[in-house]
């Protein structure tokens, strides 16, 4: 079904938000509560896709005085995500003076020092600039420069001064987007990757300003919905007393337990799953570790789970186009057969690897999406399209007419400003959602111009 990798449901990640339920279905364990400040939730959901903390560091001593070694961790990432853009350095550079003991005062001057030594608009005078930029907040009691500093005030003020620099430097992931718009209706359209890393964030400034100034998120399907993901659950498995090794081969369930074993997984809580499930499922899978990190992390950190989690702290209004029950009902009206060729490409993919994995391609994705450059992305994505198939009619062709013609509801029924964000192919393949909005008279353009 693809051309440069046999793992069917690769592709999918750039069609399909239910990539990220399938993932999140496999572990079901109660989550501990975290000791974080309210008010500070919003600033540190950006900062979880920074990669500078673990997010375990919620459940110990958050907001108590933050030890050295979580300081210089979380000081030694930061700088090393600032030096990765590669900024032109500042020969007049001379660092202030720091202390090491961990107050308020000394965190600030340390980070100062990161930026500093670049060619930046930042000054001479620490306090002002990290006030001017918003980094460093007082309270009530003033700015407290002499106090220890708690674990969340240094992750808050790493995570501020990260924004501000991607900022000043006018850099950040500018991601494939475009406007289309009426007399009274903007609509802003962003192609996601339902995988991430932490180097596709901060996102440039004029993109997340446009989201914020929205009335309301569109997406393929609200995967933050737990009745919706109740459903993916309960139809993901089987329920009638029947096992995947009543509806495949005996070849294909052979090649199951081949991998079984090579990751140490269960044949038990393996074949109660639907062969839909599972190629999804084992896709992920096979590019554990591939980013040094797990598929549940590179599913947080995808494109349009951060602009879900950030409407829902904005309390701004999600409008699915599909729905996590419309896609899973899709995946369900596949053949049996279509729904075992998909499973053996996936386990196929596994037992003999390509010399050209998925994480090489879904690297070349991030890289695209990262400089905003949709040609590249369009060639890397479109060299993958295979032979009609099953599998990818249901991918393509209908569901992009259906949600263009949702935008276009949008731009004739509403007012105001409306950020859109679907899988990148839904804007690259053949006849898109792009092709559908000017066939009807719309003009689509590019974002950055």
């Amino acid at each position: 079904m693809m051309k440069r990798t046999s793992a069917a449901l690769l592709g999918a990640s750039l069609m399909l938000t239910t990539v990220v339920p399938v993932i999140h279905a496999e572990e079901q364990t109660t989550p501990l509560a975290p000791s974080i400040s309210e008010w500070a939730i919003e600033t540190l959901n950006e900062g979880e896709k920074y990669g500078i903390y673990s997010t375990d560091w919620y459940f110990d001593g958050f907001l108590q005085e933050i030890p050295v070694d979580k300081v210089n961790e979380l000081l030694a990432l930061t700088e090393k995500k600032v030096a990765s853009l590669g900024l032109a350095e500042n020969k007049q550079y001379k660092p202030v003076s720091v202390k090491n003991d961990n107050t308020r005062g000394d965190i600030v001057n340390r980070l100062y020092n990161i930026v500093a030594r670049y060619d930046l608009p930042v000054g001479t005078d620490t306090i002002q600039f990290m006030k001017e930029q918003n980094i460093l907040q007082g309270s009530p009691n003033g700015l407290q420069l002499e106090k220890k500093a708690t674990t969340q005030q240094a992750v808050l003020l790493a995570v501020r001064f990260i924004q501000s620099t991607y900022a000043l430097a006018e850099q950040g992931s500018k991601g494939v987007a475009w406007v289309v718009e009426d007399e009274d209706t903007l609509i802003y359209l962003l192609g996601s990757i339902h995988l991430g890393t932490p180097d596709l964030y901060p996102f440039d400034k004029k993109l997340v300003t446009a989201f914020d100034e929205s009335d309301a998120l569109l997406v393929e399907a609200n995967i933050l919905d737990t009745e919706a993901l109740e459903y993916y659950s309960e139809k993901a498995m089987y329920t009638d007393g029947s096992t995947l090794k009543d509806a495949v081969a005996p070849e294909t369930y052979a090649k199951l337990e081949q991998v079984a074993k090579l990751y140490g997984l269960p044949m038990d809580q393996l074949t109660v799953q639907k062969p839909w499930m599972l190629s999804s499922a084992l896709s992920m899978l096979a590019m554990d570790d591939s980013f040094g990190m797990t598929p549940q992390e590179m599913a947080m950190h995808g494109i349009d789970i951060y602009f879900l989690l950030n409407a829902q702290l904005q309390q701004k209004p999600v409008i699915e186009l599909e729905g996590t029950r419309a896609q899973v009902d899709m995946f369900e009206g596949l053949s049996p057969e279509a729904q075992e060729q998909s499973l053996v490409a996936v386990l196929d993919s596994i037992i003999h690897p390509s010399e050209e994995n998925q994480s090489e391609v879904l690297q070349e994705w991030f890289t695209s999406w990262k400089q905003g450059n949709v040609e590249e992305f369009a060639k890397s994505f479109q060299a993958m399209e295979g032979t009609s198939s099953e599998f990818n009619e249901m991918l393509f062709g209908l569901r992009d007419e259906q949600m263009a013609k949702k935008i276009m509801n949008v731009l004739e029924e509403k007012e105001g400003k409306y950020f859109v964000v679907v899988g990148s192919g839904h804007f690259l393949i053949d006849k898109n959602i792009r092709y559908h909005l000017e066939k009807n008279g719309y003009k689509v353009k590019p974002f950055y111009q």
